[in-house]
This record gives structure tokens, sequence and C-alpha cells, in this order.
């Protein structure tokens, strides 16, 4: 009898030149970029929490949405973060999520969230740059800037 496996796959899909990525110089560049990505009829529904994706020069490969939830939280879940930015061969990364609530105020649990995954990327040499809380006008609280990172 012959046995046969299960095949896992995962695809890291580039459309964009790698010289026309977007480089990160601060929290504001990137707060920028992140809103101007994100769907606007939903920023102010519920809340999600994704990953910006970064090369050794800090310019975007991409960015992955690791959750979406309700309107006032949402589960995340680090091994999924830490496949997909191993697929990508990101060196860096920046968390992002949004307070639908338009309140710029981390909550324990993102200030918690933000400790674990940066532990793990430190045990895998990806470092977590920042996190950015984004709210529905555009404003951004930085981690890295606020030094809670």
């Amino acid at each position: 009898m012959e046995t046969q496996l299960n095949e896992i796959k995962l695809r890291y899909s580039t459309r964009q030149k790698a010289t026309d990525w977007i480089k990160i110089s601060s929290s504001a560049n990137a707060a920028e970029a992140i809103f101007k990505n994100w769907d606007k009829d939903h920023i102010a529904t519920f809340e999600c929490f994704k990953i910006v994706l970064l090369n050794n020069s800090n310019q975007i490969k991409g960015v992955f949405q690791v959750s979406q939830g309700g309107i006032t939280g949402t589960v995340v879940d680090v091994r999924l973060i830490f496949a997909v930015a191993l697929k990508s061969l990101a060196v860096g990364m920046i968390l992002t999520h949004n307070h639908p609530s338009g309140t710029l105020k981390p909550s324990e649990a993102d200030k918690s969230i933000t400790r674990k995954i940066k532990s793990a990327g430190e045990f895998l040499d990806i470092k977590v740059l920042d996190h950015i809380i984004l709210t529905p006008t555009g404003q951004y609280f930085s981690f890295a800037d606020e030094g809670l990172l």
C-alpha cells in the first residue's frame, strides 16, 4: 500500500519591483503608508492586526493581515506572524492595528502582545521596529516613539 503525504505550501508573491518599495525612515512615514493602504470602509468598524514586513534597508516587502476581530479587540497568533515573516525572508517588521473608537492609548493587551512578539523576534533575529496604533482619522500612536518597545 502506497502512503501519500499532504503537501504544505506558503506563498509570497511580489507585485512591485524592489526599487519601488517604500522605505521606512520614521514612525510618521510608516503610519502614513499603512493608513493609505488600510481599508477605509472598515477602519472605524472592527479591529484588525497587521504586520508590515521589511527588508534589511527598512523597505516594505509587504503587509499581512494577521487577524480581524470585533469592535474592541482581535486575537493575535504569534506563530502565524513568524510563519509569514520567515516565508517572506523579512529581517524586520512593524506591528500595527487600528482602534475603531479613535482612542490612541494602548491597552494592557496591546502592550502584552507587543512584548511577546518582540521576544519571539529576538529569538529568530527578526527585529520588531515599532507597533503603530491607527485611528479612523489617520492619527497614530507609536510604541517606539513613546519608549514602550
